[in-house]
């Protein structure tokens, strides 16, 4: 399977984003840093449809 790019927004510098998502993995949590801030960001990945997957973002320290 190919990876999805799903557009998602930092909490800390509010810029928007695409994370690239692994429909092959399965749900997912990982933490991964703002593309623009550098902070770190925790991305909840949920598959229930596998080609549009949801993906939320929070602050890792939250």
């Amino acid at each position: 399977m190919e990876l999805i790019a799903v557009g998602v927004q930092c909490p800390h510098c509010w810029e928007h984003f695409e994370a690239l998502v692994d429909p092959s993995q399965g749900d997912q949590e990982y933490v991964e840093d703002c593309h623009i801030c550098c902070r770190p960001l925790v991305l909840t990945v949920d598959l229930t449809d596998p080609e549009a997957p949801s993906v939320s973002v929070t602050p890792e320290n939250d």
